[in-house]
């Protein structure tokens, strides 16, 4: 079997190694090829990458190119972690929205637009590319804003799951505060990338005990404290929303929280630069702790799981994905990218049933599924006025003076990576 990495010199690559490498029972993998056009960083993590392999006794080959063709030829499933301008970019990202009162973050808001403006082109382009190479291949999209990219990829044809590390996060979390094993908890996960609420947490499986009222009543602080949260709120709601709620649930206090101190990013290019140090010493032979710090949790069990159960391996029956909606949510178009459970097997993900949803959280997917349609339609055919109608209908602006300024804000910030700008 042969997997190949795109955005290998990543200095999360390591993570992700180390959990093929743990992992090789659920998914033996014969090759891993590293693939980025950044030589320096890629000669770095794919040395240590060697060493983690070597370490753990795996038998598997690692190899390194540029040569993203030459890469992916041949590849059994092909994994999309990129980021368009890198750090840079996103250090923008999570900074000129600020000057609008409007909060800054990569995936969310003005900011994930710009990343998926950047983003949907690259991303399409490399998929055609592994489909002339190989077109039973299976794309794993790990690439942010995920579901506005895996829809792109999906619209155009391509064999594509998108893939977030929030559920099985929350999985390992519940697990934990219950004294059981993670493999024992099942989320009813719903909603979009990036905006959704676990709604049952059930015991041993899909008609499993929920033990979500238990958790709340017993752990209630806890979580709302991970979530940066009262707990009063999830009282209300009665769910667990992701983290990334509060940019919604909080809006004009993360706006206040953002102007006080450096952007994520350049906290995240520091670390990179240490990390990238660490990988250098021929003597590091696993992943450093400094790299749990860089975000990503559990990213690597999520991605070896998926990679598994669509190569016919012995990954997970039921998972939680980005793919069509297809009827799952029936407020939202069948062609809606959502992120839920699903059955995961060689033939794709199909969606499991969802009870009925909340109007206070179907009214906020729906919105959102709306600003992501203008979205990707300004990122495939470009221009201003796209740029402007998605902004406007993004519950984050939603202001026709506010969304024109941000509008000139992004496209001045990213005419590099516009080809249309």
């Amino acid at each position: 079997m042969k997997l190949a990495v795109v955005g290998g010199g990543s200095t999360y690559t390591p993570e992700l190694i180390d959990g093929f490498a743990r992992l090789r029972d659920t998914l033996p993998v014969e090759e891993l090829v590293l693939i980025d056009p950044a030589a320096d960083r890629l000669d770095l993590v794919g040395g240590l990458a060697r060493r983690i392999f070597a370490k753990q006794g795996h038998p598997g080959r690692i190899t390194t190119t540029g040569d993203l063709d030459a890469g992916v030829d041949g590849a059994d499933a092909v994994l999309l972690q990129l980021r368009v301008g890198g750090q840079a970019a996103r250090n923008e990202d999570e900074t000129w929205p600020l000057e609008c009162g409007c909060v800054g973050q990569e995936t969310t808001g003005a900011g994930g637009l710009a990343k998926a403006l950047r983003t949907v082109p690259v991303v399409l382009d490399i998929a055609e590319r592994v489909r002339r190479a190989n077109p039973d291949a299976w794309i794993i999209d790990f690439t942010n804003p995920v579901g506005i990219v895996t829809r792109a990829l999906l619209q155009a044809g391509h064999k594509a799951v998108g893939l977030c590390n929030v559920a099985i996060g929350f999985q390992r979390k519940f697990a934990g505060l219950l004294g059981v094993e993670a493999t024992d908890v099942h989320l009813d996960h719903v909603g979009l990338n990036h905006l959704t609420w676990e709604t049952h947490v059930r015991l041993g499986g899909p008609e499993g005990e929920n033990v979500l009222p238990k958790l709340l009543a017993e752990h209630g602080d806890a979580i709302a404290g991970d979530l940066r949260l009262p707990t009063g709120v999830l009282d209300r709601l009665g769910v667990v929303p992701s983290y990334y709620l509060r940019y919604f649930y909080a809006h004009d206090e993360v706006v206040r929280e953002l102007g006080t101190k450096p952007s994520r990013a350049a906290e995240v290019a520091q670390m990179e630069r240490e990390l990238l140090t660490m990988y250098g010493d021929p003597a590091l032979d696993e992943k450093p702790a400094l790299l749990g710090k860089r975000g990503g949790a559990y990213y690597s069990e999520a991605a070896v799981d998926l990679a598994a159960s669509l190569l016919g391996g012995g990954g997970s029956a039921y998972q939680v994905v980005n793919t069509y909606n297809r009827g799952t949510l029936p407020f939202l178009p069948d062609d809606a990218v959502i992120e839920v459970q699903a059955a995961v097997g060689h033939d794709g993900a199909t969606p499991l049933p969802v009870a009925p949803v909340d109007p206070l959280f179907a009214g906020l997917m729906a919105n959102v599924t709306a600003y992501e349609d203008l979205a990707l339609e300004a990122a495939l055919r470009g221009g201003r006025e796209r740029v402007f109608r998605a902004l406007l209908a993004h519950p984050l602006v939603g202001q026709y003076a506010l969304a024109d300024g941000l509008t000139d804000r992004l496209i001045a910030h990213n005419r590099e990576h516009l080809a249309w700008a």
